[in-house]
């Protein structure tokens, strides 16, 4: 069995060298054959891009996030007021459950509803007057009409 023998270098290998150090790696410039892009001009413009689609994302990850939530508070407050309005609705509608489920409330509800009548009671009924017609010919009678009727309703 041979062996064969390798000599360890005379100067230990710099921190620079491929492969041994990251930093090395990005400080060490790039030869133009290896470059992305070859001129100068089209690296800042491939750097701008990639800065407004960083941008982009930001604004998608942290800005329309934060005005949603703004907005939502916004929504939250009128549908509230809402729900206030609705709750004050309900407790007058529940009062007024409450009336008629006397007898005072029973009796007075028949008299308004089906028009009921105590014994020894009279029960007028009175219709409300129809409107005027207000569309009336233009002459001599009809003139005098539309002006009385134009001072009721002033």
């Amino acid at each position: 069995m041979k062996r064969s023998r390798v000599s360890k270098p005379a100067t230990p290998p710099a921190a620079s060298d491929a492969g041994r150090s990251r930093l090395g790696d990005l400080t060490r410039p790039i030869s133009v054959d290896r470059r992305i892009t070859r001129r100068r001009r089209s690296t800042v413009l491939l750097g701008v891009v990639a800065l407004a689609i960083a941008g982009a994302i930001a604004a998608a990850l942290f800005v329309l996030p934060v005005q949603t939530y703004f907005a939502q508070d916004v929504s939250i407050e009128r549908r509230q007021g809402q729900l206030d309005q609705l709750e004050a609705v309900n407790a007058e509608l529940q009062a007024e459950v409450d009336r008629l489920r006397t007898a005072d409330g029973i009796r007075e509800a028949a008299r308004e509803e089906i028009g009921f009548a105590e014994p020894g009671e009279r029960r007028l009924t009175l219709l409300a007057l129809p409107d005027l017609p207000t569309d009336l010919p233009d002459g001599w009678p009809y003139s005098m009409v539309s002006d009385i009727i134009a001072l009721r309703r002033a």
